[in-house]
């Protein structure tokens, strides 16, 4: 079975190579050369000829901005930063307590005397 397979394919190769070889071979044409005209022509349409005037008229509508929302935001950070620092300075005091080992250091004193 696997070698009449592979007869039929090496048959089908073949005739396609010998059907393919009976053909005349193709002289190649150059295309046509053109004229400055027409290569001048090909440009413009390709770099889009047929724009008008009316792109150049149209302005772009920048946006402003927003200082007063800058501002606003700016104002916000400067009333909560003491909030936020005194929060800090707890939280890392807190810490700071609960990581020591053994007795804290008030007691350390009372203990050695």
């Amino acid at each position: 079975m696997r070698t009449l397979s592979r007869l039929v394919l090496l048959s089908a190769l073949l005739s396609g190579g010998a059907v393919l070889a009976g053909r005349p071979v193709q002289d190649f044409q150059p295309p046509p050369e053109m004229t400055e005209e027409e290569r001048s022509a090909l440009k413009a349409q390709q770099l889009g000829g047929n724009m008008n005037a009316y792109g150049k008229d149209i302005q772009i509508k920048e946006t402003p901005v927003p200082w007063a929302a800058i501002g606003l935001a700016g104002l916000v950070f400067l009333v909560a930063a003491p909030f936020a620092l005194r929060a800090y300075r707890n939280t890392t005091k807190d810490i700071a307590d609960a990581n020591t080992f053994g007795v804290s250091g008030g007691q350390r004193a009372e203990d050695e005397s």
